[in-house]
């Protein structure tokens, strides 16, 4: 059963969370502020993810039953109760909260509280009633750079937002890539996303290529704030084009294969 609480928190996609509040954390501070802080920062942070992710499953135990890559998760499949998940939840959501509150700073606590609470009280219960619930969605996933960034400086400044800007931006063709994969499981579970309002895919592939388009030029924006050198803006201008080239492929053919190479791209 213990096996079943960590799938409870999700920890691959926290792992995720993670390494973006530890890139926040490192472009506030690039000569390091020391390891005690930083501990504290992603531990924190991850805890109050973990705790998000078991709230995500609790109000979504009936669709996910309806799923079939989600049925067999411990909710819906019964092997946890969910009155132990939501304490399970609690718990790991408050923890982490204290540890930032009182280990790192207030700032830092307050965004995960609003990376929580857009999690839970808006994305999740808007993913039956709209398709833009995709776009809330983004808002959480990319506040935790902001964390680690609040973690060293404390204050939101415009670099923050700037990271804040590169991972909404980024979320999104992959949001879009994920939901046309799975859309007859998603339109089993009464989600009204994209790929299932407009089913012939047309609008799902011009939003990914919008919005890669879009990252472009944000993620070249922390070379222009000097927040970094010649070897990132490279990088980020070659990768950046990869991922628009993912994006428009996948917008050109629809099909499984290449929403999933945009996926992982």
């Amino acid at each position: 059963q213990a096996g079943d609480y960590v799938t409870l928190a999700k920890p691959r996609l926290n792992v995720l969370v993670v390494a973006t509040t530890l890139a926040g954390y490192y472009m506030a501070a690039p000569r390091g502020l020391g390891w005690a802080l930083l501990l504290h920062t992603l531990i924190g942070t991850a805890l109050v993810a973990s705790g998000a992710s078991a709230f995500n499953q609790l109000l979504e135990i009936e669709a996910d039953g309806l799923m079939r890559r989600t049925r067999a998760r411990p909710l819906p499949s019964g092997r946890i109760a969910p009155g132990r998940a939501r304490a399970f939840a609690i718990v790991l959501s408050v923890a982490g909260l204290v540890q930032l509150a009182v280990a790192v700073n207030l700032l830092a606590a307050a965004v995960a509280f609003v990376t929580l609470l857009t999690y839970t009280v808006f994305y999740t219960p808007l993913k039956r009633r709209t398709s833009l619930s995709t776009v809330v969605g983004g808002v959480p996933g990319a506040l935790p750079p902001m964390i680690g960034w609040a973690a060293v400086r404390e204050n939101l400044s415009i670099e923050a937002w700037i990271l804040f800007c590169v991972v909404f931006l980024w979320q999104m063709p992959h949001f879009l890539a994920i939901a046309w994969m799975y859309r007859e499981d998603y339109k089993r579970a009464g989600f009204p996303l994209l790929p299932i309002v407009e089913p012939d895919g047309g609008s799902t592939g011009r939003q990914a290529v919008i919005y890669a388009a879009a990252l472009l030029p944000v993620s070249l924006a922390p070379t222009a704030a000097g927040m970094t050198g010649n070897v990132y803006l490279a990088g980020a201008a070659v990768m950046g084009l990869g991922f628009l080239a993912l994006a428009g492929r996948f917008a050109q053919s629809r099909t499984a294969a290449d929403a999933r190479r945009l996926f992982f791209g």
